[in-house]
């Protein structure tokens, strides 16, 4: 920033097609405000010199970011949570590139690392399976909405169930009308659909995980399997360096708790459930899985390891669901010293995940 004091410094209020710039001296002070379209906002940053330009991170904002940093302009993305406090009076969009200027000047306010267009694609395909899978489950409980209506009770497990519905469709004397089946048909052959898109997509993150050193080490962890440890790979580029330690890695996913201190008192209260809530539904989900197999692993009389024991202390002096969140951010932990070393948890481990049917490459 100090190579650059004496140029301007630009808060970029984006939008879909209208950009709010504020331009600011040496001293912060706003001097130019400007409402330009696409088209002029290109050109009036490829013919002006500008030191700095902050934006919100916002979707738009990384490609724009790239864009800028090609022209030699540094960026800086701030979290729009965090420059909401700075907006005066009314919330119009020259406010808001006014009030951008006011947060980048906050040393505290940590700024948003730009994404390469690697990352947001695999980010991209991450967010087309959520969508295919709530698709997916809003058919099958369409359908067993309809079957309930006639009497028919549907098995629990949506593979099963989908099966039990097309034989009752397919079969001339079952209670559903010939009314609804052709439409209950068309239902039940988008799900299918869906799921073999589901798995034409899943098939190709194993072929981008196995190409990426940072997923194979990841894929060593307990409870990290293909989906976490790609999105990992695509919220992070497999870089943790600038994260302070672990503890400030596990509260980029908001598994670390709140605090609320006054005085000489300390209280630590529930998860802060704030950042990448996609990745803390997958850890969380992965720490559930390590649990109960662990516990079942217990009863047959098998031994655990320190993990798995220590997860199942803590579930036997408190419950199910505080364990999960320990053991969640217990993994997040580990997912960091596993990408800043570059070293797997266990060397059989991957092994063993590597050779799975699942991770093999389509023919």
């Amino acid at each position: 920033m100090n190579a650059t004091a004496a140029l301007p410094v630009v808060g970029v209020d984006l939008a879909k097609s209208v950009f709010q710039l504020a331009v600011a001296d040496g001293a912060w002070r706003v001097v130019e405000q400007q409402r330009l379209t696409r088209l002029q906002f290109e050109r009036w940053f490829a013919n002006r010199a500008v030191g700095l330009v902050v934006m919100e991170a916002c979707g738009s904002a990384h490609h724009w970011a790239r864009w800028l940093n090609e022209l030699g302009i540094e960026v800086r993305l701030l979290p729009a949570a965090y420059v909401r406090a700075y907006v005066k009076r009314n919330k119009t969009d020259a406010a808001d590139a006014c009030a951008l200027l006011e947060a980048a000047r906050c040393a505290d306010i940590a700024p948003v690392r730009v994404k390469s267009v690697e990352q947001q694609a695999l980010q991209a395909m991450h967010r087309t399976r959520s969508l295919w899978m709530a698709t997916r489950t809003s058919r099958i409980n369409a359908l067993r909405g309809f079957c309930r209506e006639f009497g028919i009770v549907i098995a629990q497990g949506s593979r099963l169930g989908v099966e039990q519905i097309g034989r009752a469709l397919a079969d001339p004397h079952s209670a559903v009308p010939l009314l609804i089946r052709r439409s209950m048909s068309l239902l039940v052959e988008e799900v299918r659909l869906l799921e073999a898109r589901i798995g034409q997509l899943e098939r190709e993150l194993t072929a981008l995980a196995r190409q990426s050193p940072a997923c194979t080490t990841l894929l060593s962890i307990p409870g990290v399997g293909l989906l976490t440890a790609t999105a990992m790979v695509a919220a992070t580029s497999g870089e943790v360096s600038h994260f302070h330690d672990a503890r400030h890695f596990a509260s980029w996913f908001g598994l670390t708790p709140k605090e609320h201190s006054s005085g000489g008192t300390r209280h630590l209260g529930r998860i802060s459930k704030r950042g990448d809530r996609y990745l803390r539904m997958l850890l969380t989900h992965g720490a559930r899985s390590v649990l109960r197999a662990a516990g079942v692993a217990v009863r047959a009389g098998k031994t655990v390891d320190g993990l798995r024991h220590w997860a199942l202390a803590v579930q036997a002096r408190s419950n199910h669901n505080k364990a999960t969140c320990a053991l969640a951010n217990k993994l997040a932990r580990i997912c960091y010293a596993t990408l800043r070393d570059g070293e797997p948890y266990g060397t059989a481990r991957l092994q063993k995940k590597v050779a799975r049917m699942a991770f093999a490459l389509p023919a």
